[in-house]
């Protein structure tokens, strides 16, 4: 249904163009310039998902949904096509990116709102699970796709994914089914009878509420993304540094991080879905995953299969949690059953979790630049702390569904 972020391989085109002197006549300072293209996306991206939501609820899903392809498109291709037109202005080539995260912000609330709508809470967190893994392999895709192009004519490796996401936009405006009722099918069960999860606490200010969990959850996702987003942004370059791989290579053995990823969503929201505690599966991984990065900083590298085997467990556990909140968890609060007769607020509360999770996406890379030259020891004691609080911030949920495990039942408020 389309990317809802960057893919990995556009941040090695990135740094090939700028070390080449093929964007722009300066090379010695490349990585900045990397940096404020990287993130003009990534601010563009977290502003707009703020607002995305508000226009998904308003606006037929399949139409919004489908523009949004259709322009991410054309402005991914209009990066690619500065090469062909010779373009060398960084005003040109920030405005594209920037404009496209703003387009884009229109993809995670509306699929989600679409796919939480046909499926109900009984195997959400599989099936959204299993849905979710699209991100990493359009990552993976991405990187097979622009690495046919990237040595010889790098405009294309922008040119062609546009040409397949408006595509896409097309297929999607011509095929999509918002809900079950509009093709006479019976809607899911959505609210499972049980009271103590996440009540409403409901602000009277015209339709602007707050459901109990969306704060937890989105600052939860804040420092989350912050550890997966760095990843996906300095992996490549820590690997080749440190394991001394060469570029391609580094770049190849990233990509198993996405492999852990789509598994660790899967198992996240499968065990969420048998044990009835999203929060408390989200600690855990997230538990297990702060010294699981500290083994992977001090081991990691020892040899191939070490480093294999540490990617896929890191890229696991960090991307698990992260995979369950963007989706199962998101539905789970933007169909509750206070808002029964107004699931279009489901797109508002993917909106918020995701655009709150999405300033830790651009603080993360930020950081790890800045800390990077003092040595990779400090960026990982960044992304272990991160990891922690990610995991403190949903302490309360944690405690209420162990409670409720244990048969003690909250009380409604109001």
């Amino acid at each position: 249904m389309g990317s809802k972020e960057q893919n990995l391989f556009e941040i090695e085109i990135f740094c090939w163009m700028l070390k080449k002197n093929v964007l722009f006549t300066n090379q010695n300072n490349y990585r900045n310039l990397f940096g404020v293209l990287d993130n003009c996306f990534l601010v563009a991206y977290a502003i707009g998902m703020f607002f995305s939501g508000i226009f998904g609820e308003r606006l037929p899903l399949r139409y919004y949904l489908s523009s949004g392809m259709i322009l991410s498109g054309i402005f991914t291709a209009l990066f690619g096509l500065g090469f062909y037109w010779q373009i060398h202005s960084l005003w040109y080539y920030c405005l594209v990116q920037a404009l496209n995260g703003l387009v884009q912000t229109t993809g995670w609330p509306a699929v989600v709102a679409c796919v939480g709508n046909w499926f109900g809470k009984g195997k959400r967190g599989l099936i959204m699970g299993v849905w979710n893994s699209h991100t990493s392999v359009g990552n993976i895709l991405g990187s097979l796709i622009a690495g046919v192009y990237v040595s010889s004519a790098w405009g294309l490796s922008f040119i062609v994914p546009g040409i397949i996401i408006a595509v896409a936009g097309v297929i999607c405006f011509l095929f999509l089914v918002e809900k079950p009722e509009d093709v006479n099918c019976t809607p899911p069960q959505h609210h499972l009878v049980d009271r103590s999860k996440y009540h409403p606490v409901i602000f009277a200010h015209r339709v602007v509420f707050f459901l109990q969990g969306v704060v937890e959850f989105s600052l939860c996702l804040l420092f989350a993304k912050l550890v997966s987003y760095t990843f996906l942004y300095w992996l490549p370059l820590y690997i080749a540094n440190v394991a001394h791989f060469d570029p391609k290579e580094a770049g190849d053995l990233s990509t198993l991080f996405d492999v852990g990823g789509i598994v660790g969503g899967i198992l996240a929201g499968l065990i969420s879905d048998y044990s009835g505690g999203r929060a408390t599966t989200c600690c855990a991984m997230l538990i297990i995953a702060a010294p699981m990065l500290f083994l992977y900083n001090k081991i990691g590298q020892n040899g191939l299969p070490t480093t294999i085997g540490m990617l896929l467990w890191c890229g696991a556990l960090v991307n698990g949690p992260y995979a369950l909140i963007t989706t199962a968890v998101s539905a789970d609060l933007g169909t509750h059953e206070c808002l029964r007769g107004n699931s279009r607020a489901l797109s508002t509360v993917t909106a918020i979790i995701d655009g709150t999770g999405s300033i830790g996406a651009a603080v993360g890379p930020l950081l790890a630049g800045l800390i990077s030259p003092t040595g990779w020891n400090n960026v990982f004691y960044m992304l272990i702390a991160a990891d922690v609080l990610a995991c403190l911030l949903l302490s309360r949920l944690v405690y209420k569904e162990v409670r409720g495990w244990c048969g003690y039942t909250t009380r409604l408020r109001g």
